[in-house]
C-alpha cells in the first residue's frame, strides 16, 4: 500500500527506514542489512513510535532470517531467538515491539519441519503483510475517531502519532487526517515535546506536507491556551495500554491529560489493538524506558545545561484510565476505557494472532 510518507520500505534484500533524526532538515533514508542494524536504529530513534518499531521489528527478523537461510533448521532457529532477544531489548516500553516479535516467532515456530531457505521466505512475507495490515487498521480507526472532531475543531496533539511513528497514515494524526479528508476545518495545535522535539520536527513537518493548519506551541504553553478557551480536544497516541485503560505515551502525556480533565475538554487516545498489552494489568506495571542524560542537557552539538548536572529523563509517562475520554481503535472507539471495556473489545482478537 503506497504512503506519501514511507517510514519504512523493503528494497529487494534491504529494509530502509526514514531517519528521523535528521528530519526536517534533511530527508534520508539509512539502510539496514541485519537485525543488529534494526535494532540499533530502533533504540537511537531512527524510528520511533510504536507502531512502526513494531514493523521494524518485524522485518528485522526477516533480515536476520535472509542472512542464515542457508543454515541447518535448528542452527536457524537458534540464531533467530537470539536475534528476537536483541531486538525485544532495543526498546523496553513499546509494546507493539514485543507484539511484533512474539508474531515472528510463531511463524518459525510453526514451520518446524520446512527448510530454513522457505521459513526466511515466509518470515519476510509476514512482516510485509504487517506493515499493510498496519496501514489499514490505522486508516479504519481514522475513520472511526474523525467522528469525534466537530468541524473547525482546534486539536491539541503532543510528540508525534502521524505516517513517521507507524507504517503509514497515523493514528493520533491519522484521525485529524479522517476529519480533514470528510471535509472538516480542522486545525492543530502542536506540542515541541521535549526533549527530542518530535511535535517541532516531525509533527510540524507532516502537517504542513499535507498543508492541514497548525500552530507549533512550547510544551509549558498548552495550559494557558486551554484556560483561555483554544483548545477543542486533545488526541495523542500510546505505546503501550494496560488492560485497565491506563496509557503510557511520551513523557508529557499527563499533564495534558490532568489539563485537559480540568478545563472539562476531551482527552482522546488513539492506537491500534497491538498497542494494548492485556497481560499488564495497570499502569503502573508498565516498563518506563529512561534515556540518555544528553537528550536533555542539549540538542545535537549544542548544550545549554552545565557540565555534570545529574539529569533524569524518563522517556514516557502514564496517563490513568480515568482521565481518557475514550481510546480509538481500528475496532470502534471505547468511552471512558475500563478494564471491562477492554476486555470485551479483545475478546475477538488473540494478543499473538496467528501469523
Amino acid at each position: 500500500m503506497q504512503q506519501s510518507v514511507e517510514t519504512l520500505r523493503w528494497r529487494e534484500d534491504r529494509l530502509e527506514l526514514i531517519d528521523q533524526r535528521l528530519l526536517p532538515l534533511q530527508f534520508e533514508y539509512i539502510v539496514c542489512h541485519s537485525a543488529a542494524d534494526v535494532a540499533e536504529a530502533i533504540h537511537g530513534m531512527v524510528v520511533r513510535g510504536a507502531p512502526a518499531i513494531g514493523c521494524a521489528a518485524a522485518f528485522g527478523i526477516a533480515l536476520e532470517a535472509l542472512r542464515l537461510s542457508s543454515l541447518s533448521t535448528q542452527q536457524f532457529k537458534q540464531r533467530l531467538q537470539t536475534a528476537h532477544e536483541f531486538l525485544a531489548a532495543s526498546r523496553p516500553t513499546a509494546v507493539n515491539l514485543f507484539w511484533a516479535l512474539e508474531r515472528m516467532r510463531l511463524v518459525w515456530q510453526q514451520t518446524h519441519e520446512k527448510a530454513s531457505e522457505e521459513m526466511s521466505t515466509r518470515l519476510l512475507a509476514v512482516a510485509q503483510e504487517m506493515a499493510e495490515e498496519d496501514v489499514r487498521n490505522n486508516m479504519t480507526l481514522g475513520t472511526h475517531g474523525a467522528r469525534l472532531l466537530p468541524d473547525k475543531a482546534r486539536v491539541l496533539t503532543h510528540c508525534n502519532a502521524g505516517a513517521l511513528a507507524t507504517a503509514g497514515y497515523g493514528t493520533a494524526l491519522g484521525v485529524i487526517r479522517s476529519a480533514v479528508k470528510e471535509g472538516k476545518q480542522i486545525s492543530v495545535i502542536a506540542c515541541e515535546t521535549r526533549p527530542v522535539l518530535q511535535g517541532a520536527r516531525l509533527t510540524a513537518w507532516e502537517l504542513m506536507q499535507e498543508k492541514i493548519p497548525l500552530y507549533l506551541i512550547t510544551d509549558s504553553m498548552a495550559g494557558w491556551l486551554m484556560q483561555r478557551g483554544e483548545i477543542d480536544a486533545v488526541i495523542v497516541g500510546a505505546d503501550c495500554v494496560a488492560a485497565n485503560g491506563d496509557v503510557a505515551n511520551k513523557i508529557g502525556t499527563y499533564s495534558l491529560a490532568v489539563l485537559a480533565g480540568q478545563h472539562a475538554i476531551p482527552f482522546y487516545v488513539a492506537c491500534p489493538l497491538s498497542t494494548i498489552e492485556s497481560r499488564i494489568s495497570n499502569g503502573g506495571h508498565i516498563t518506563i524506558e529512561e534515556r540518555h542524560p544528553a537528550e536533555v542537557t542539549g540538542f545535537h552539538d549544542t548544550r545549554w545545561a552545565p557540565p555534570e548536572v545529574m539529569v533524569r529523563n524518563p522517556a514516557f509517562d502514564i496517563t490513568p484510565a480515568d482521565l481518557v475520554s475514550a481510546l480509538i481503535t481500528e475496532k470502534g472507539v471505547i468511552e471512558l476505557p475500563g478494564k471491562d471495556k477492554i476486555a470485551a473489545l479483545l475478546a475477538n482478537e488473540s494478543p499473538l494472532q496467528n501469523p
